[in-house]
């Protein structure tokens, strides 16, 4: 567990060693955790203290930290060779791992695959398909997505003020519509028909003034909005969206990064509305957190594109596509997929119970290991980041790793391979955490000074607004 009274000394010497030497931008403030090696769903920091995580190194592991058959597949692939650029080589296991890709991609068409470094690249990689197959300019994206770094990925992403100042002008030809948040819009009364039309009208309207449909290459979508809180969008919104795309030749591609590799109990977050996207991106868990994306796409599509508009020397590295065919196989041959989708709803019921009993719980939202929990001022209603912090640090006092992000919202994604013990004793501990939160037990000053957390939740996540509410 971890210790309490002021930070140790080893994990001091660290923290104040990256300090000094560390670019702030490549640091979300939060507390001062410096891990020594992981197993599974846990961390243990240089200091000896065990945690349970719940954040999965941001998702990327899925199958937990440090698996035995991704840690030999590594080792295994690094003793052959490390390094094969397929830019003039081929090796066997980034044959096998685009044959396995296209193999589990959504839907029957075709798929084809090209290899990048980051899931940052990977979208930067649909923005270039879609224009190439199209041949038109223009690319929407959502309020609250966010997609990478590069300056593709940057511009569709419209989350952050952060990772817009200083940085313009950005790719020009990309436009943002509001996600279908249902409960941030006010239109839970509605039905769900009424619901898609009223997250569609500002792309009619859109269309209808400003921005021709037929100069549109591609909307992208996170089939779940993950840094905007974990949103999952109503059915009838993805059948409408899906629809004006085939009714104005517009590509439709989803953003897996986050949500895909089974982290909500199918292979990719798009399964749960039944829809074949045209374009994909994948990355963080594909190679269990090793730098591998792909972008996976219906084969024409693909073929849209050739050397060198989308390369890199060391994309479809072997060790990397080793890691990530064994990171398949554990998810297959350990049944994570249902094993996920199990605990999901098994957390769910109980973070729904803590909402029951806590007035300072406003709602639960997400589908499987992927679960978004409102903290929020009960007098209001209104999102309470003060107090997601003092949750997230107090939790972190008594040995479990989460965050919050969309200003107040509690960041839950464990590894699949979460034992239900250490589960159960993970959720034990928010909900203690939360009651003592709720009565005013845990002090402002928990959440330490420096950390800047109003300004950073202002800079992380805009506040988005609906039109009409």
């Amino acid at each position: 567990m971890a210790e309490t009274s002021e930070t140790p000394a080893r994990t001091q010497d660290y923290v104040e060693r990256d300090r000094a030497c560390m670019g702030p931008t490549a640091r979300i403030p939060y507390y001062d955790l410096v891990v020594d090696h992981a197993r599974g769903a846990l961390l243990y920091d240089v200091d000896g203290n065990e945690y349970i995580d719940l954040l999965a190194a941001a998702t990327s592991a899925n199958v937990g930290h440090s698996h035995p058959a991704v840690v030999e597949a590594i080792c295994g692939q690094a003793q052959k060779v490390i390094q094969c650029s397929p830019a003039y080589f081929y090796h066997a296991p980034e044959v096998e791992l685009v044959e396995k890709l296209a193999a589990i991609a959504p839907g029957d068409t075709p798929k084809k695959v090209v290899f990048g470094t980051s899931g940052s690249d990977a979208n930067d990689a649909i923005i270039k398909f879609a224009r190439a197959y199209t041949g038109r300019p223009y690319v929407v994206s959502f309020q609250g997505a966010y997609h990478g770094s590069t300056y593709g990925s940057m511009t569709l992403s419209a989350l952050s003020l952060g990772m817009r100042r200083k940085m313009g002008p950005m790719l020009p030809g990309i436009y943002h519509i509001p996600y279908p948040d249902v409960q941030r819009a006010g239109v839970g009364h509605l039905s769900e028909q009424e619901q898609a039309e009223f997250f569609l009208r500002p792309l009619r309207e859109m269309c209808e003034t400003y921005l021709p449909a037929d100069e549109i290459a591609c909307i992208v979508m996170e089939p779940i909005a993950g840094d905007a809180g974990i949103i999952v969008p109503p059915q009838a919104y993805v059948d409408a969206l899906t629809a004006f795309c085939r009714e104005n030749g517009i590509l439709f591609a989803v953003d897996e990064i986050n949500q895909g590799m089974g982290r909500t109990g199918k292979w990719w977050g798009i399964e749960q509305f039944g829809v074949e996207p045209d374009l994909m991106s994948v990355g963080k868990s594909l190679a269990s957190g090793l730098p591998l994306s792909a972008i996976v796409g219906k084969a024409d599509i693909m073929d849209s594109l050739s050397f060198p508009a989308h390369i890199f020397t060391t994309s479809g590295n072997p060790v990397c596509c080793a890691a990530a065919l064994a990171t398949i196989d554990v998810i297959e041959r350990e049944g994570l997929l249902a094993r996920g989708a199990e605990l999901g709803a098994y957390a769910k019921e109980r973070f729904e119970d803590m909402a029951a009993r806590h007035a300072i719980v406003g709602g639960v939202h997400g589908i499987g290991l992927n679960l978004g929990i409102d903290i929020v001022d009960p007098a209001t209603g209104e999102k309470c980041a003060l107090d997601a912090l003092k949750v997230v640090y107090r939790a972190f006092e008594e040995g479990v790793v989460i965050i919050c992000m969309a200003e107040s919202v509690l960041r839950f994604q464990p590894p699949l391979v979460i034992e239900r013990e250490q589960l159960d004793r993970a959720l034990d501990v928010l909900d203690r955490v939360i009651g003592e939160v709720e009565a005013g037990l845990v002090p402002d000053s928990i959440v330490p000074e420096g950390t800047g957390w109003e300004s950073a939740c202002d800079a992380w996540m805009c506040h988005v607004k609906h039109p009409g509410v």
